[in-house]
C-alpha cells in the first residue's frame, strides 16, 4: 500500500456528505466513521463530546502527533413554528442566508425520530405577489422553511412532532463529474475526513510503522469553534488540522493543489512546521500554495486558544464557494493526501 487511491477517497467523501451532520447532531456520521475504521486493526475511542479518536502506535511513544478533520457541518435549528405552518430557523455555523435560499432540507424531529422534507425560501418569494421580492433582506425574519406536508397552522406542524430546537440539515446535492470536479455542500470538511480515513486505511493495510505515535481526531464541533480543543494527549508535539483551503479574490489557493495556511484570523501558524511541509512538498513533487485565510479559524487554532503547548499547522484541499454550494477537484484531493502521506512518516520539526 502507498498513497491512498483518489477514487477510494472520493467514494468515501460521497458517502460522508450524504449523511446529515450539522454541529450538535453528528451521532450518525460518527457511527459511520467508527464502523469504517473497525475494519482495520486500529485503536478507536469516542470522547464525551462525541468525537472520534483513532490512534496508530509509532516507534517513538514519548512524542506524539495529532491530525484532525471535522465531520460536523453547517445547518440550522427550528427557531419558531409560524402561524402559517412554516418554520423560522436559527443558523448553526457561519454562513450567509442567501447561500441556502432555495435549498432542499430535512427536519429531524427529536420527539419521535421522524424526518420531514422541506425547502428553504424567502417569505416574499412569489414575484406575482411581492413587488420587491428581489430586494427583501435575506435574514431570519424573511427566510422560512416550507414543509412538504399538508400543514397550514402551527398546531398541525406540532402534531407531526416538529418542535423548537429540532435540527435542520441541508441537501448536499453531491455530483462527481468525469472531469474530476466534485460539487457538494459540506466538502468543508468532509473532503478532508475522507482523505484521513483512506490514509489510516493505507497505513493499516500496508502495516507501516510510523516514526511517532499518531492520533487522528475526527472532530464534531469545529463549525461552532471548539471541535479540536480537548482530548489532546500531553505527549502531543505536532498538531496538524486538515481543513479546506479558502478560494477567492486575493487568495493563491485553487482547486488543484494542496493549500498550506500560513495565517488565519487566529494569527500565524507555526513557521517551522510550515517550512517543513513546504520542504516535503518540494521533495515529493507535490504542488502546493501558501495562503492566508482572513476570516477563518481551525481546530488547530482552537487547540492553541485552549492553552495546549503544541506546534500547530493547517493544510487542506482547495474548496471553492466555501459555506455555500462548494466545489473541489480530484487533483487537490490527490496533492493533499500525498503531502499527508509523507508528512506522517517524516521527522518532527526541531
Amino acid at each position: 500500500m502507498g498513497v491512498p487511491s483518489v477514487d477510494e477517497i472520493v467514494n468515501v467523501i460521497e458517502k460522508l456528505v450524504k449523511i446529515p451532520s450539522p454541529s450538535g447532531n453528528t451521532k450518525e456520521v460518527i457511527a459511520f466513521v467508527e464502523k469504517y475504521l473497525s475494519q482495520f486493526d486500529i485503536n478507536v475511542k469516542r470522547n464525551h463530546k462525541g468525537a472520534l479518536i483513532a490512534t496508530l502506535p509509532g516507534k517513538d511513544d514519548k512524542k506524539h502527533r495529532m491530525l484532525t478533520a471535522h465531520v460536523d457541518t453547517l445547518g440550522a435549528m427550528v427557531k419558531e413554528i409560524k402561524p402559517s405552518g412554516r418554520l423560522k430557523l436559527t443558523p448553526i455555523g457561519g454562513f450567509r442566508l442567501n447561500a441556502i435560499e432555495g435549498e432542499y432540507c430535512t427536519i429531524h424531529t427529536s420527539s419521535n425520530g421522524k424526518v420531514f422534507n422541506g425547502t428553504i425560501l424567502m417569505h416574499q418569494t412569489s414575484v406575482h405577489v411581492y413587488k420587491d421580492a428581489g430586494k427583501a433582506e435575506r435574514n431570519t425574519e424573511n427566510i422560512e422553511v416550507r414543509i412538504d406536508e399538508k400543514v397550514t397552522s402551527a398546531e398541525e406542524v406540532k402534531e407531526l412532532g416538529i418542535e423548537v430546537g429540532d435540527f435542520i440539515s441541508f441537501d448536499p446535492r453531491v455530483q462527481v463529474l468525469d472531469n474530476g470536479f466534485i460539487k457538494s455542500r459540506h466538502l468543508d470538511d468532509k473532503a478532508s475526513v475522507g482523505i484521513l480515513l483512506e490514509l489510516i486505511k493505507s497505513l493499516s493495510l500496508g502495516k507501516i510503522e510510523l516514526p511517532y505515535t499518531t492520533h487522528f481526531l475526527i472532530s464534531n464541533n469545529e463549525e461552532i469553534g471548539y471541535g479540536g480543543n480537548s482530548n489532546i494527549p500531553p505527549e502531543t508535539v505536532e498538531y496538524l488540522a486538515v481543513d479546506m483551503g479558502a478560494i477567492g479574490d486575493g487568495q493563491t489557493t485553487d482547486e488543484y493543489t494542496v493549500s498550506i495556511c500560513v495565517k488565519d484570523a487566529s494569527g500565524p501558524y507555526h513557521l517551522g512546521l510550515r517550512q517543513h511541509l513546504v520542504q516535503l512538498a518540494k521533495a515529493n513533487n507535490v504542488t502546493y500554495k501558501l495562503d492566508i485565510y482572513p476570516y477563518y479559524n481551525s481546530d488547530a487554532s482552537a487547540a492553541i486558544r485552549a492553552g495546549h503547548d503544541i506546534i500547530h499547522g493547517l493544510v487542506g484541499p482547495g474548496i471553492d464557494s466555501s459555506h455555500a454550494y462548494e466545489r473541489t477537484h480530484t487533483s487537490s484531493i490527490k496533492e493533499t493526501s500525498t503531502l499527508l502521506w509523507h508528512y506522517i512518516q517524516s521527522p518532527m520539526v526541531e
